[in-house]
């Protein structure tokens, strides 16, 4: 018999429990949880977990939190362990359905503190959510982090739109590009690991 392995895990790191404390069960505007991702964001990077990137789940009318997700590919040892597919699967755990949009749940959204990458792209689009929002979109990102987010259209929100996924934009995106900052200060210190695959690592 080939001896392989038969699981992984990803979960999200002790310090969350610490950040989410004293953080209501629902925060109703949209830009309250976009503080929420950028706080995360930015603890994340600094705690060797992973990239500075972090996302909620959230009921899209309550803002009742479902889930947060936070980039944990250093940590776990999993490159596909992005914010936006932790989150993503977490809310699923949460709800009991591959379906965040299935019958009998409420529409559910997706924060995330910058467009996704190609692989959230999709598991966004495959996740059930009625709602994407971004802290904002554009090449600062790549030029900040030097992180390959992938070949994504220049329509990737209107694809999105076409399958009944509503895209808000350029929610309180001079804090993310705040965190990015200094996450890029900290690569040009040599302080932290950038995974790209390929040899690209910083």
């Amino acid at each position: 018999m080939i001896d392989i392995a038969r699981e992984y895990r990803v979960a999200l790191p002790d310090w969350i429990d610490e950040e989410l404390a004293h953080v209501p069960t629902a925060l109703p505007s949209r830009e309250d949880r976009m503080r929420l991702v950028h706080r995360l964001a930015d603890r994340n990077w600094r705690e060797g977990d992973g990239g500075p990137f972090a996302a909620l789940v959230a009921e899209r009318e309550s803002g009742r939190i479902v889930s947060a997700g936070v980039n944990v590919v250093l940590s776990s040892g999993v490159s596909s362990a992005h914010a936006e597919v932790v989150a993503l699967g977490l809310a699923q755990a949460a709800t009991g359905s591959w379906d965040l949009g299935s019958d009998g749940l409420p529409p559910h959204e997706l924060v995330v503190n910058w467009r996704p990458c190609v692989q959230c792209y999709g598991a966004t689009m495959w996740s059930g959510v009625r709602g994407l929002v971004v802290a904002g979109e554009g090449p600062e990102l790549e030029e900040l982090t030097t992180f390959d987010e992938g070949p994504l259209g220049a329509d990737w929100a209107e694809q999105f739109e076409t399958r009944g996924i509503e895209v808000v934009g350029d929610v309180l995106r001079d804090g993310a590009l705040a965190v990015f900052r200094d996450y890029r200060e900290a690569i040009d210190a040599g302080e932290v690991v950038v995974y790209n695959a390929r040899g690209k690592a910083g």
